[in-house]
């Protein structure tokens, strides 16, 4: 009898398995193309994780197309209104916003819960996602910037590692004297100083830059954040826009000045923690810093979705494409594969999972542990309005202009008008 069985159960298992192998056999072999931006970690993470999902759907081939930041997102705005986009997209929140406010450019979500399982969020993070009546992308993860500073240098200078705006001034005229005149504490271009001074007006005024879609600070308020920002300069803290020009690198990671510890430290986000620390030589020590405030600062801080999986409407296998978006978000072979290169995973299922398997990225964690506790606001959508951040948009207009010594009250009164404007066209 226990021969018998055995048999059967053995005979059962090969049926089983041949079934699997014709069913397999029968789909219709299937191309997708994936895309996102990103340093080396974060491609060879999701490099390693898109493999996995083919070996377990060998039908499906995935090809993947990533770069650096710079352009991308006008390629993929390119994209998007020619209905040739990737499959599977890698995109900033406001993305969905900014192309798809009206529901008619990414896929609801909501048609496949038999592959998501939204429980696995939070009602906020998926209301986060759901525009124009469609849940049209799935959160990775939560961020904001905040400081990283090389220790190495601060200690080369003799300077502790500042936790005030003074502070940081007195480092900056201490890197000049002991350093040299090329030497300085941080390094922000004109995106990054717009974050400077907004973390600066928070503290000071305690309130959002943007609600109901107004910019909620006056010209003369947003005057002293600009002029803020120019005591930065002043006191030898960053360099000026044109200086910083004439190093010849649009990518800061590879600017030997950074890599060798001549700038010291910049805000980014937290996800990039790695990233900051495997970009400088070996005997540089990169850390994970946090935030500057003065004595008597209010709650400040400004955190949003980091980046989402997304599905356009013109992808012609959207159910592969959730499949896939799935298995990299949520199972857990994906999970353990793609770490932490996004952030720390908002999926809760995914959390729990690289938590038990110990790959939670220490740095990372510390960072964005750092960034949740503090930060007070959310994003409003149009805070990354390509109109506003990109190079060609009003806030490198306005640094650039400031930091070439134009008017600091002219160019508050055109930043204020240029962010009510764009709110008042962009209404979602």
């Amino acid at each position: 009898m226990k021969k018998w069985l055995a048999t059967v159960l053995a005979l059962c298992l090969m049926l089983t398995v041949l079934i699997g192998s014709v069913a397999m056999a029968e789909q219709e072999p299937v191309t997708l193309r994936m895309s996102w931006w990103g340093g080396e970690s974060r491609a060879t993470a999701t490099k390693a994780a898109v493999e996995a999902f083919t070996q377990k759907y060998p039908w499906i081939t995935v090809e993947c197309e990533y770069a650096a930041w710079d352009g991308w997102q006008e390629k993929c705005a390119t994209q998007l209104a020619g209905g040739t986009a990737p499959d599977l997209m890698q995109v900033n929140w406001q993305w969905i916003y900014q192309f798809s406010a009206d529901g008619s450019k990414f896929i609801d979500l909501n048609d496949y819960t038999d592959i998501i399982d939204k429980s696995n969020y939070s009602p906020e993070q998926l209301d986060a996602m759901t525009i124009g009546g469609k849940l049209q992308g799935l959160p990775i993860s939560m961020t904001s910037k905040l400081f990283f500073f090389n220790k190495a240098t601060f200690d080369k200078a003799g300077c502790a590692l500042p936790t005030t705006w003074d502070e940081l001034k007195a480092c900056g005229k201490k890197f000049e004297e002991v350093l040299g005149a090329e030497y300085y504490p941080i390094q922000a271009n004109c995106w990054e100083r717009m974050w400077l001074m907004v973390w600066y007006l928070q503290q000071t005024y305690g309130k959002p830059w943007v609600a109901d879609y107004t910019c909620q600070y006056s010209v003369e308020e947003v005057t002293e954040g600009l002029e803020f920002v120019t005591s930065l300069e002043e006191s030898h803290v960053m360099p000026k826009i044109a200086d910083y020009k004439n190093d010849g690198y649009s990518d800061l990671y590879t600017n030997p000045k950074w890599i060798q510890g001549v700038y010291a430290g910049m805000p980014e986000y937290d996800s990039a923690a790695n990233e900051i620390r495997n970009s400088v030589d070996e005997n540089q020590e990169m850390v994970v810093h946090g935030y500057l405030a003065n004595e008597g600062a209010k709650p400040f801080g400004m955190s949003k979705v980091s980046q989402a999986f997304a599905i356009p409407e013109s992808s012609q296998h959207k159910r592969e494409a959730v499949m896939l978006m799935n298995f990299l978000l949520a199972e857990d072979e994906g999970v353990k594969l793609m770490e932490t290169q996004r952030g720390i995973p908002v999926n809760k299922h995914a959390k729990q999972v690289l938590d038990e398997a110990g790959l939670v990225d220490k740095n990372v964690l510390a960072a964005n542990t750092i960034a949740m506790d503090t930060c007070v606001y959310s994003f409003d959508p149009n805070f990354e309005n390509a109109e506003l951040k990109e190079t060609t948009g009003v806030y490198f207009e306005v640094f650039e202009a400031l930091s070439a010594g134009e008017d600091a009250a002219e160019l508050a009164e055109y930043l204020v008008e240029s962010v009510n404007t764009v709110n008042a066209e962009n209404h979602y």
